[in-house]
């Protein structure tokens, strides 16, 4: 028996943090999962990152059925399979992938497989029970990963590449994706160009280091926590910028009063939303990652729109492909390229996930891993 689990012929017993209503506190409990049925897998998470995504649908910027267990950004061992799985087995390791593609809607169609329209619809399924009431649970964003244990469907993992030690993939399935996503496919950062980061959080951390592989020639981190500039030149942030109401003034100062080439927002609100776009230059690019409440409302009057020849664009998922973009960071990885480990500045037990999210609320630290 696994002294994580107890196992029998109806599943397995293990603790989650689950969310019961929407803006409550997170519970640490006992859950009971099921056998993995056709085309399941049953994964013991090695670790989980804590995601700003986990946090909006905790205090309801974005919908989650609740009672849920949140946690979209993991990896773990294949533990049990069920019928019909063939590209996985017992003793694999694997990263979840939170937004499996369908291969069947219009966007797959059309190979931009990061807004598959079906890619969220196991998210309202009922996949466990809470032991102590029998009360139906949910899982968060298809995956539940603040759990020891989960049971997904076989397309929402993926095998870990070779030379990833198992607990930092954990960050390639949501942070690292997101962020060298935004900077290799919505922006397309090309060498010698400069760019300017807002948000110095996991999917920040991500970008700065994706950027400055990307051969990016000045690279300028934007932050609320002056705390953070350490963090961010360590990722390869040349220049750093405490947030202010004349970030856009200080970011062109920088750049020869031109502005940057390229400016990625991972905060998710107006003002910075804002302040990104009046920091590129005329003709410059900006890529939102940063997920918002729809009372933020960012606005342009429509001649600086001609005149400034700018463009700004929505990034989902860093508009990656997993299946495809995973080999290339693992290889980063190999390489001595890319540190997935200094995004890490937390490693936490479950019961750590909701200071995680006083953290990223009052904006300390990077990633926090819980490590099981």
């Amino acid at each position: 028996m696994n002294a994580m689990s107890a196992t029998n012929d109806e599943g397995a017993v293990v603790r989650a943090a689950v969310l019961p209503a929407v803006g409550a506190p997170l519970e640490i409990t006992e859950i009971e999962l099921p056998p993995p049925g056709p085309g399941q897998v049953r994964v013991r998470l090695a670790a989980a990152g804590v995601c700003h995504s986990d946090l909006s649908l905790a205090d309801g910027t974005m919908r989650v059925p609740v009672p849920a267990v949140l946690g979209h950004e993991g990896a773990g061992t294949v533990v049990a399979v069920g019928p019909e799985v063939t590209h996985v087995a017992v003793g694999d390791g694997v990263v979840l992938n939170w937004a499996p593609s369908c291969g069947r809607c219009h966007a797959c169609g059309l190979g931009e497989v990061w807004l598959c329209a079906n890619a969220l619809t196991g998210a309202g399924d009922v996949y466990a029970k809470r032991v102590s009431d029998g009360a139906d649970l949910h899982p968060g964003l298809n995956v539940a990963a603040f759990a020891e244990e989960t049971v997904v469907s076989a397309d929402c993992v993926l095998p870990v590449p070779d030379g990833v030690p198992l607990t930092d993939a954990a960050l390639l399935g949501c942070a690292v994706l997101t962020g060298y996503g935004a900077v290799h496919h919505s922006a397309k950062v090309r060498p010698g160009e400069t760019v300017a980061v807002f948000g110095v959080g996991g999917v920040g951390l991500a970008t700065l280091q994706s950027a400055r592989i990307a051969g990016a020639e000045r690279l300028i981190a934007v932050d609320v926590s002056p705390a953070k500039e350490e963090l961010a030149r360590s990722a390869g942030a040349t220049d750093f910028v405490v947030a202010s109401e004349n970030t856009a003034r200080e970011i062109r100062g920088l750049t020869g009063k031109q502005g940057v080439d390229v400016a990625v927002e991972c905060v998710g609100r107006a003002v910075t939303i804002r302040a990104a776009w009046d920091s590129t230059r005329r003709g410059g690019r900006t890529t939102v990652v940063g997920i918002g409440g729809k009372d933020q409302q960012v606005t342009f009057n429509a001649l600086e729109i001609f005149h400034w020849g700018r463009t700004l664009s929505g990034c989902v998922y860093g508009n990656s492909n997993p299946a495809r973009d995973l080999p290339v960071l693992a290889g980063l990885v190999r390489a001595g390229e890319l540190d997935l480990g200094a995004l890490v500045t937390e490693r936490i037990a479950l019961e750590g996930v909701a200071g995680a999210f006083e953290n990223m609320v009052a904006g300390k630290g990077g990633r926090a891993l819980v490590v099981f």
